[in-house]
């Protein structure tokens, strides 16, 4: 495995602004409603998105928050989810946050972790377990939706991050398996 980096999500985004089909892929709707079965029908007060990508899960999820934090490390890719929350979301907010760093907010009812763990160092992975596990409040809802096959540009393999990242976080969790298939996962979590 070569990890991509942000130059290479910049770069991925700069030149297709949905490169992996999110919106209209079949696969992707079936992992976007599994996220949203997840959450739970809510609607909850304050919702973290981190990595959301081109916004095609944060639109989905926007209508069940009274605030959504979408997060997204490039430039590209935050324009590209603000784009998408303008035009249905007026409560939510694109935020340019690389992974590490501190949270937009101090408490969250919900956080959602996509497709982002994978391209994380371990040490980093755990910062930022340790920190949504510190932003989440007591009750909230944690969402965890991976792949469970390696590609070619993750930084770690995919068989175990969730356990790893529930581990790091020094919290302990009761989980449900939402939805799995061969290629993915999605879980739901509470602190224990």
């Amino acid at each position: 495995m070569r990890p991509i980096g942000l130059d290479g999500f910049e770069a991925t985004f700069a030149a297709d602004p949905d490169p992996w089909r999110t919106f209209a892929d079949r696969d992707e709707a079936i992992k976007r409603q599994a996220i949203l079965h997840g959450i739970g029908a809510g609607p909850w007060g304050r919702v973290l998105e981190l990595a959301a990508g081109n916004g095609s899960n944060s639109v989905a999820m926007a209508s069940r928050a009274l605030r959504l934090d979408a997060t997204e490390a490039t430039e590209s890719g935050t324009r590209l989810v603000g784009a998408a929350l303008t035009a249905h979301a007026p409560r939510a907010r694109a935020l340019r946050l690389a992974v590490p760093a501190r949270l937009p907010r101090e408490r969250y009812d919900v956080v959602v972790v996509a497709e982002l763990l994978y391209y994380l160092s371990p040490r980093a992975m755990g910062q930022v377990a340790r920190d949504v596990a510190a932003v989440l409040r007591p009750g909230g809802v944690l969402v965890l939706a991976h792949h469970r096959i390696d590609f070619h540009d993750f930084a770690q393999h995919a068989a175990h991050l969730h356990r790893g990242f529930l581990t790091a976080s020094g919290a302990a969790w009761r989980c449900r398996m939402v939805h799995r298939n061969r290629r993915w996962r999605v879980e739901a979590c509470r602190r224990a």
